[in-house]
């Protein structure tokens, strides 16, 4: 009877710390991106001289009071799970562990506890509380346009090199060092620099011939900018065209599939189908009574 409450008392607890589809699920994780917020916001804030000095106390109380919640909430994570390892090995394990450590690294060494804005990190939990994860798809579907796109961009990447160093080479050449061109690398930096459009101006051509030169590289710069959009576009749009040539029995299948935020206890898989009683991944019950 007692083995069967700390049973329930597990699942439950476990549904509302890996979950966000109950109410109680759903309102752990705010309070959680909240206090990551808050975290991020405090070392933020520690790091002006001005602040730090009149309310560096305060800053740490507070920060001491958050990394306590943290560590709680990393054991509750540990404890609710069948396989522990699982989920101190996994990328959210990871990174709660990196997000906790650094304030007690504080006491030991000396100006480790910035690293707690690692805790940033953590805000991609915000897919699972928004269920942004049905749109994962559209984002897939980018990531595979690039992918796609490599070979091209890396050939106009490498043009773009070749013609950043026979610029800057020129540039050298025409400006010399008594107007900023010391070398060819710095000049070639100035190229970079300028044909990005990001222009410093920590370097500027001085001689007319170096200033229409300079014109051209500035013009060329947004034709730069449009080229790999371009391709990315393309292939982007050739793998949403290929998609729209499924079957409509396959469209329908693809709609029924609705992700949620169940969270198997045994290996910690998601994206479950609705209603779905066992893990997709390994089998166990996913609902405990």
């Amino acid at each position: 009877m007692e083995s069967e409450h700390k049973r329930s008392w597990k699942a439950k607890l476990h549904e509302i710390i890996y979950e966000a589809d109950t109410p109680a699920g759903k309102l752990f994780d705010v309070i959680l991106l909240i206090a990551i917020l808050a975290s991020i916001l405090l070392v933020m804030l520690e790091s002006v001289n001005s602040i730090a000095e009149e309310h560096l106390s305060l800053l740490n109380v507070l920060e001491w009071i958050i990394t306590i919640l943290f560590t709680i909430e990393y054991i509750l994570r540990i404890i609710t799970v069948k396989q522990p390892l699982k989920y101190v090995t996994s990328f959210y394990g990871v990174i709660d562990l990196l997000s906790t450590i650094p304030k007690y690294l504080s006491l030991i060494f000396v100006g480790t506890h910035a690293l707690v804005a690692l805790r940033a990190l953590r805000l991609l939990r915000v897919f699972r509380i928004l269920k942004l994860a049905r749109y994962m798809g559209a984002s897939n579907q980018l990531a595979g346009a690039i992918k796609a796109s490599r070979a091209k961009i890396a050939v106009f990447l490498f043009a773009v090199v070749i013609a950043s160093i026979i610029f800057g080479t020129i540039m050298y050449l025409v400006e010399g060092e008594e107007n900023g061109f010391t070398n060819i690398p710095k000049s070639v930096y100035w190229c970079i620099v300028t044909m990005t459009t990001v222009g410093f101006g920590d370097i500027a051509p001085q001689t007319p011939l170096g200033q229409f030169i300079a014109a051209i590289i500035m013009i060329m710069g947004y034709g730069i900018i449009a080229v790999p959009t371009g391709i990315v576009s393309a292939e982007y749009t050739k793998a949403t065209g290929s998609k729209e040539k499924i079957s409509d029995e396959e469209h329908e299948q693809l709609k029924s599939v609705i992700l949620n935020t169940q969270c198997c206890v045994n290996c910690l898989a998601e994206t479950h189908q609705d209603n779905a009683e066992f893990c997709h991944k390994c089998g166990c019950k996913l609902h405990h009574d």
